[in-house]
């Protein structure tokens, strides 16, 4: 579901490496429900991937929803890892996104296409 588009990049010139990159595409609504972290402060999504990833560090997304051609530009950090696959929970990170940065665009947006789904109890990605 998630590709990694850009690999971080080192230089001994570089104070801070460039966040990580990665683009998502989220075509059906029941795995925009189990993938969104609506329980993080500005929400969240958790995002398959086998890169590895620090607690904090700074990611980039572009984020395709269901039906929408315009992908959503995202910044976030890292608040969750699943390091690998455990028991039906697909390896992956879990990003809150950073609200100033696209993230409350991307929050509102996905809380509109879920709808009354937020409030189903069936398992996701991460809870």
């Amino acid at each position: 579901m998630a590709e990694d588009t850009q690999d971080e990049i080192k230089s001994p010139n570089t104070v801070a490496p460039k966040p990580g990159v990665l683009s998502l595409a989220i075509k059906e609504k029941a795995a925009l429900y189990a993938a969104y972290m609506p329980f993080l402060v500005g929400g969240g999504l958790f995002i398959p991937t086998t890169k590895s990833f620090q607690i904090g560090e700074e990611v980039f997304m572009l984020l395709s929803l269901i039906d929408d051609p315009v992908k959503l530009k995202v910044v976030g950090n890292v608040v969750w890892i699943t390091p690998n696959t455990q028991g039906n929970k697909p390896q992956g990170i879990g990003v809150q996104f950073n609200e100033k940065s696209g993230g409350l665009e991307a929050r509102t947006k996905i809380e509109g296409l879920l709808g009354n789904a937020l409030k189903s109890l069936r398992a996701t990605h991460t809870i």
